[in-house]
């Protein structure tokens, strides 16, 4: 069992990275926006009965969205933190960040369509 000091690490590390999951839920429009439609694919998922590796597919989609809006928000504040005025470079981060979102949730959108308009078919077949 480890020291009881090494136990408060990790529960501290734990909590550190919900406060930064809170922080990006309560400061960004778009991880809301995110959350909510990840919570309607999962409605959907049990609707339309997807087999195990559809669930798989569909969680892994939501969570690299939600992964890539962390990774955007980390971003945005690092180059705020280092450039609060107004530079082409710092604009170019963002702007590559916020791509970065936008790349992976047209793939997500993508994977779902397929993913749900094959199990939608498989459906009314029966």
């Amino acid at each position: 069992m480890p020291p009881k000091k090494q136990q408060r690490s990790l529960i501290k590390a734990f909590a550190y990275a919900f406060e930064g999951i809170a922080y990006t839920i309560k400061t960004q429009r778009n991880m809301k926006i995110h959350l909510c439609i990840g919570a309607c694919a999962l409605v959907a998922s049990a609707l339309l009965r997807l087999v195990p590796l559809e669930w798989a597919l569909i969680i892994v989609c939501i969570g690299l969205v939600l992964m890539t809006e962390l990774l955007n928000t980390a971003i945005e504040a690092i180059v705020d933190l280092l450039s609060p005025e107004y530079h082409h470079l710092a604009k170019a981060a963002k702007d590559i960040g916020a791509g970065m979102v936008l790349v992976f949730s047209l793939i997500a959108l993508i994977v779902g369509c397929i993913v749900f308009v094959s199990a939608f078919l498989r459906l009314i077949g029966q």
